[in-house]
């Protein structure tokens, strides 16, 4: 995971998105998840919509400036030639841009939700791009996701392997997927739903002792597990606005 992940953005309330808003969102982050070779499609939401870019150049990026500011973020991930990359993207994805007077601009169908786009795409990207390449690298997803915040792309990182194991694998997964699901619920402050899914989370990790071992590394969350146990106690005594739930420590796992 990123050495940043200690300031993410994403440890508060967040906006409900609108549906294609979130499609923009899953699409990228499921090439990423399912290959990491395609994590630069996280790249290039992330330059096009950046609040200073946009307000700098609100006619649009010049080319050969979105293709400077992408080769920063590309050059980690082994991508040396920014030109080639944009135009492969551009085919495969054209609901990324489109031209205005100045230079590309995100696409319309972005709306106002331009600059989240950036923001959560750039957090993306800054927990995927230094993992693993092997193996471990769906659940190192999971993991790095969830201790950036970014729960909802924690439970698609691990869902996956969830679906193919079994036994006490099985079992352990979906503890940690329902943990991580219960946290997306806080930030969208539904108060139900992250009581419904703890409840179910903590059953299941406290038989494990919140340690969930996997072939390609054990997962500790013992310590997330005791500040869930805690904000599950708190939200069942009712308090509407969950304020004492986010005066708590933010959970994180180790691998």
């Amino acid at each position: 995971m990123s050495e940043t992940c200690n300031q993410t953005p994403f440890w508060q309330r967040q906006p409900v998105l609108p549906p294609e808003v979130q499609q923009v969102l899953r699409g990228r982050l499921e090439s990423a998840l399912a290959d990491p070779g395609a994590r630069e499609v996280l790249v290039w939401p992330t330059v096009l919509a950046a609040p200073r870019l946009r307000q700098e150049h609100p006619d649009g990026l010049a080319e050969d400036l979105l293709l400077a500011h992408a080769a920063r973020l590309l050059a980690p991930l082994g991508q040396a030639d920014p030109g080639a990359r944009w135009r492969a993207h551009l085919a495969a994805w054209p609901d990324t841009a489109e031209p205005g007077p100045g230079g590309w601009k995100p696409h319309a169908s972005w709306g106002a939700w331009g600059p989240l786009v950036s923001l959560r795409c750039g957090w993306q990207l800054a927990a995927l791009t230094p993992l693993p390449l092997d193996d471990r690298y769906p659940l190192a997803c999971g993991v790095s996701l969830f201790n950036h915040g970014l729960f909802h792309e924690c439970h698609d990182a691990l869902e996956p392997l969830w679906i193919e194991a079994g036994g006490p694998l099985k079992d352990g997964l979906q503890g940690l997927i329902l943990m991580a699901g219960g946290y997306h619920h806080l930030q969208v402050h539904n108060r139900e739903g992250l009581v419904a899914l703890w409840t179910d989370a903590v059953a299941r990790l406290e038989s494990c002792g919140g340690r969930v071992p996997t072939p390609w590394g054990e997962v500790r969350a013992e310590t997330a597990l005791d500040l869930t146990r805690r904000r599950l106690r708190l939200a069942r005594a009712g308090a509407l606005d969950l304020a004492d739930l986010w005066a708590l420590d933010r959970p994180t796992w180790e691998l």
